[in-house]
């Protein structure tokens, strides 16, 4: 009796020791977004008294097919993805639900084009300080097919200067 209780201890011991060996190697597998995302060239948009709008800019190279499916701040409780175009004179910008990323393509979010737009602003952002930023990514699930469809979220903090803008910069 004393014989089956130590075989039948052994297996659940065993048992345990796989499951937490294989949850620990499964978590060691999943990169973190800063491994995944490298971002380059973020500035924030110095803003005038009174301003309750601003604008972020930065360079994503993702090593994966990923999306930026939302972005939280210190500065602000509201920030879209934004894309700005002139047609026949007349700047249009609309927001986006994500922003797609190629893995090993640079993908620059700048003045006049692809932004992040600060809504509401908790006070004026002032050449020289540092906004806070969390941005959460996804993987692209229209590029990996076969994935499920939950995929699993990586966030990524940054800290990020605020500058005057060039003097070529538009928007």
């Amino acid at each position: 009796m004393l014989n089956t209780y130590y075989k039948h201890f052994s297996r659940f011991a065993l048992a345990i020791i796989l499951a937490f060996g294989s949850t620990f190697l499964e978590a060691k597998d999943s990169p973190t977004a800063s491994e995944l995302v490298s971002i380059t060239d973020a500035w924030v948009r110095q803003t005038n008294p009174g301003q309750e709008v601003g604008a972020a800019y930065m360079t994503f190279t993702s090593k994966q097919d990923l999306m930026l499916v939302s972005v939280e701040s210190d500065v602000t409780d509201s920030i879209e993805i934004h894309n700005m175009t002139m047609e026949n004179g007349v700047m249009k910008m609309r927001m986006m639900e994500n922003l797609l990323l190629n893995a090993g393509k640079p993908y620059k979010l700048a003045p006049g084009g692809f932004h992040l737009m600060l809504f509401d602003l908790k006070k004026p952002l002032v050449a020289g300080e540092q906004v806070n930023f969390v941005l959460h990514f996804k993987n692209n699930m229209k590029a990996q097919v076969g994935k499920k469809k939950n995929a699993p979220e990586f966030k990524q903090a940054i800290k990020v200067m605020v500058k005057v803008p060039p003097e070529e910069a538009s928007h």
